[in-house]
């Protein structure tokens, strides 16, 4: 059976972004992409990114938030999706500001080869975290599917009703049938038999989900903690093959890339980078794309 990887792509704008992420694989892989709800990427733009061969699926089943419990939902379902078929041996979660820094056939050669899980963990409490050492993101009621943390008023009113649970002694337990909780980075690679556990996993462990709802990025704990608390943690690398630059530049955290940053995605083992933002990556897209070719 030919062995192919599946790119996994949660997405809200940049419909000319996706277009260079798509056209940037060939027909060893296919993509999943979901559509925030609430993007203005438009009907025609839509039924356009369908028409690629390699895509197949685009949808809008959610809404999703920054921070919110649907961003996890949306990159269960197109975990879900992406494994229904067979043939699909890795899976790569990446979001539409991404971009791959390997040619397809380096891909196809390193994950043929590798029996390693790359996705990123720590412990939680974290050391050094802020928020308490990320346990107020899981012991309060964050409201970030209901407010829009983009909106300075209602990211406002998301902190503020954090602090009156505090100042009121309202805490979330967490359940003794939990598992350990690890946190890391929302984007992974994946093994098929490693993606299949963590699909029966959530389907028949619904409690351990569910949990996670109203905790901020909840999907910088789920897999982390499914995965480091099965037989695949021996196998997890703690780095997740991705180029991010966590220093503040180009008006946002993590940076923005430009063209400042060719000569480090040249020589990083890293497959996948990003911040791309149009139009400041422009010029650091168009020096990478001659060397997936």
């Amino acid at each position: 059976m030919t062995e192919k990887q599946a790119v996994l792509i949660t997405a809200y704008k940049n419909y000319n972004h996706l277009e260079e992420i798509i056209n940037s694989f060939d027909v060893n892989f296919e993509l999943f992409i979901h559509i925030d709800k609430k993007s203005n990427i438009s009907d025609i733009e839509l039924a356009n990114l369908r028409k690629y061969e390699i895509v197949k699926l685009v949808e809008q089943k959610y809404k999703v938030n920054w921070g919110g419990f649907n961003h996890l939902k949306s990159i269960l379902y197109l975990t879900q999706e992406a494994f229904k078929n067979k043939e699909m041996a890795y899976f790569h979660l990446i979001s539409g500001h991404d971009f791959p820094i390997k040619k397809s056939d380096y891909f196809l050669d390193f994950f043929k080869n590798t029996d390693v899980e790359y996705i990123t963990y720590g412990n939680v409490p974290t050391i050094g975290a802020a928020d308490n050492g990320n346990m107020d993101r899981i012991e309060y009621y964050n409201f970030y599917d209901l407010l829009n943390a983009k909106n300075s008023k209602e990211n406002a009113k998301i902190r503020r009703l954090v602090r009156i649970q505090k100042r009121l002694g309202i805490k979330r337990k967490i359940a003794s049938t939990m598992p350990k909780l690890y946190c890391g980075s929302t984007w992974w690679s994946l093994s098929r038999d490693c993606v299949s556990y963590v699909i029966d996993f959530t389907k028949n462990n619904k409690s351990v989900l569910n949990r996670f709802k109203h905790t901020l990025c909840s999907e910088e704990f789920y897999f982390q903690t499914v995965i480091m608390n099965s037989p695949f943690a021996k196998k997890a690398a703690n780095n997740n093959l991705r180029h991010i630059d966590w220093i503040a530049r180009n008006g946002n955290n993590p940076a923005v890339l430009d063209e400042t940053d060719y000569d480090k995605l040249v020589q990083t083992d890293a497959f996948f980078a990003r911040k791309f933002e149009y139009p400041m990556s422009i010029g650091l897209l168009e020096k990478i794309k001659p060397l997936l070719k």
